[in-house]
């Protein structure tokens, strides 16, 4: 099962190296995974995307817990939770295509940030169901480069990760 969890440690140099190395030593395989500064100077809020049974979820949330550098952890898909990806794809668009393209770009609510008379670059949110059912309905042999955050995720109302 697919599972966003989380995590808030301090921001300082070799965190995200320390967690990652937990992950590589012991064979969990990191889907996505995000960082950045929160609020709080101090403080990153890490993303990481995962699959696994709940026995391994446990096991690697007990193992993010004993890193110094971790305050919380919290597995996001235990309760309700909003989860969204940025994507940026460039589609070659040349004739009628570049109409075709644009209905498409508004039908799933995203964005064309650039045009060239040969190109669109467009920006696209969404959960990763939504961006590859955009890529699904772009004709493959169009699309010239593609690059996506991975998931970040918040819980929904009174649930939040913080210290």
């Amino acid at each position: 099962m697919r599972h966003i969890i989380s995590v808030l440690l301090e921001n300082e140099a070799g965190a995200l190296s320390r967690v990652v190395g937990l992950f590589s030593a012991r064979a969990y395989n990191i889907e996505t995974l995000t960082v950045a500064p929160t609020e709080d100077a101090t403080l990153s809020r890490m993303t990481i995307v995962t699959s696994g049974s709940d026995d391994v979820i446990e096991q690697i949330t007990k193992h993010l817990n004993r890193l110094i550098e971790v305050v919380k952890v919290v597995d996001l898909t235990e309760g309700a939770f909003i989860e969204r990806e940025l994507m940026l794809i460039k589609i070659r668009a040349v004739g009628k295509e570049r109409e075709e393209i644009k209905r498409t770009t508004d039908i799933f609510r995203g964005r064309i940030v650039d045009v060239t008379d040969k190109t669109y670059t467009i920006e696209l949110t969404g959960n990763k169901s939504k961006l590859d059912a955009f890529i699904d309905s772009i004709d493959r042999t169009a699309i010239l480069e593609t690059v996506r955050t991975g998931g970040s995720g918040i819980g929904r109302g009174e649930r939040i990760l913080k210290i």
